[in-house]
């Protein structure tokens, strides 16, 4: 069976596409060998090196507006390739074996609500669709926790060539929370598949923030380790 076909199809690993358990969408061997973020920073995710750590460096100079980011995984090896089919391949299967995987590293403080990070209308009739949208339809189906909607209105230039402070100018502005979301929960976690360097969630937040709720945290599939340590 061809490589592409058997990577749609239930019943075969995911990632190294060896038959599975019923249900399952991994092997045992490729879920543990899996690039797990083992000791990450409390508010942006990002790998530590020193045990005794707890945030990295940056954080600890300029302490950013998300109190904790859920990222249990790295943007690496077969989970980066696994993010692709999803977000530019919109393959269904990858989709659902992200949101197993957020599952399997739920938040101990999933808040009161779920709110995906927006992406413009222009981007999106692009891609096809929000991914970050979709993930937090499908966290929001399996959880029960409301979903309330922002809105991107601001057509900022790609991130990837940007450094941090550059991405943090790029996105001032650019978002607002949707007319019939107030008043806000208290505790309001953000959706994303990727954070790098956390800019787009910083934004986000600010934003969440000065709207009157009290705590904002950050539940992504997996984190682009950058070294601020």
């Amino acid at each position: 069976m061809h490589k592409t076909l058997r990577k749609a199809l239930p019943g075969y690993c995911a990632f190294c596409l060896a038959s599975t358990e019923p249900g399952q969408g991994w092997c045992t061997t490729c879920l543990v060998e899996l690039p797990w973020n083992v000791k990450p920073c409390t508010h942006c995710a990002d790998p530590l090196r020193e045990r005794d750590q707890s945030l990295c460096a940056h954080c600890l100079q300029e302490p950013p507006p998300i109190t904790h980011t859920q990222a249990a995984l790295l943007y690496q090896a077969a989970i980066k390739e696994l993010i692709y089919d999803f977000k530019f391949n919109a393959f269904p299967r990858a989709g659902m074996l992200l949101v197993e995987l957020m599952l399997k590293a739920m938040p101990r403080h999933p808040g009161a609500a779920l709110l995906a990070v927006p992406m413009h209308p222009k981007r999106a009739r692009e891609r096809g669709f929000n991914q970050a949208q979709w993930l937090a339809e499908q966290l929001s189906r399996r959880t029960g926790l409301p979903l309330l909607q922002a809105e991107c209105h601001k057509l900022v230039v790609a991130q990837r060539t940007l450094n941090r402070q550059e991405r943090a100018a790029n996105l001032r502005g650019a978002f607002r929370m949707a007319k019939d979301t107030h008043p806000l929960p208290a505790h309001i976690m953000l959706v994303d598949d990727v954070v790098t360097t956390g800019a787009t969630g910083n934004a986000l937040a600010d934003v969440v923030l000065d709207a009157g709720a009290e705590r904002v945290d950050m539940w992504a599939v997996a984190r682009t380790p950058l070294g601020n340590n």
